[in-house]
């Protein structure tokens, strides 16, 4: 009691723990995820109505709750999409009629909901906009600035720096945090601009494509074992996944023949 006095906190915040996901919502999460992959433009009314359609029980108010925690919302034009923290740095977007045409032109940044066997997970990575290859990744049980930094400090200190990092406006790329060790090696922050719902088209395609080839096909029990899925999972995206776009060349190969790599001392 005397230190919630000391510190002007409320003893029922102090006590407070928050109520665990039930499983019936973990099953609806899981459906909500499939269907936005499929149906990116859909929003909490439309989701709903196709939930019940699937013989979910759920309004649209808590369909609504369950994309906030996902961190999932329907992409179209809009004011802003996701809303940064308040006091932080908003940078402008660079990337308008920009062509990419070289590995470390460009970086993009995202983060996806990634549902487990029992409970869920976030994923977040960094992806070159010219070769798509995946410079690096991390796995956290919370949407948090520390797990993207780790990211982006991996992947700056193994392939260089970009000459544009691109991100969406969520508090965790906006933090000072992230920002700064980019800044500190002049690269030119961007981040997506108001209706710019297109941004993000190329890490959105590298979601579809995690989920669909692999974490739909198990049901992971562990942080820990969806974190070695993936760096499994990605090695096999960069080395041995031909993409069409890339004339069915891998990430790795057209990353490596045309860019050479600063790699940290």
């Amino acid at each position: 009691m005397r230190q919630c006095e000391l510190l002007e906190v409320c003893r029922s915040s102090l006590y407070y723990q928050p109520k665990p996901v039930s499983d019936s919502d973990l099953v609806v999460m899981r459906c909500l995820d499939e269907l936005h992959l499929k149906h990116p433009f859909l929003g909490s009314r439309r989701l709903a109505q196709m939930l019940l359609r699937e013989g979910f029980k759920v309004g649209r108010r808590h369909v609504g709750s369950l994309m906030h925690r996902m961190g999932m919302e329907a992409i179209y034009r809009k004011k802003r999409t996701s809303i940064a923290a308040e006091g932080h740095k908003i940078y402008p977007y660079l990337l308008a009629n920009v062509a990419i045409e070289r590995p470390n032109q460009a970086w993009a940044i995202d983060l996806t909901y990634i549902p487990m066997a029992k409970g869920f997970a976030y994923l977040v990575a960094i992806l070159d906009l010219d070769s798509r290859k995946a410079l690096s990744f991390r796995v956290s049980n919370s949407m948090t600035t520390d797990f993207c930094l780790e990211a982006l400090q991996e992947a700056l200190a193994r392939y260089g720096a970009p000459e544009i990092f691109n991100s969406d406006q969520g508090s965790q790329f906006t933090a000072e945090e992230f920002t700064k060790p980019l800044l500190a090696k002049g690269v030119r922050v961007s981040m997506d601009g108001k209706g710019r719902w297109i941004d993000n088209v190329f890490i959105e395609r590298l979601w579809r494509s995690v989920k669909y080839e692999d974490i739909y096909l198990h049901a992971y029990e562990t942080v820990s074992e969806l974190r070695a899925a993936m760096g499994s999972y990605f090695s096999f995206y960069n080395t041995g996944r031909p993409h069409q776009s890339l004339e069915y060349r891998t990430p790795d190969e057209v990353y490596f023949a045309t860019n050479i790599i600063k790699t940290a001392a």
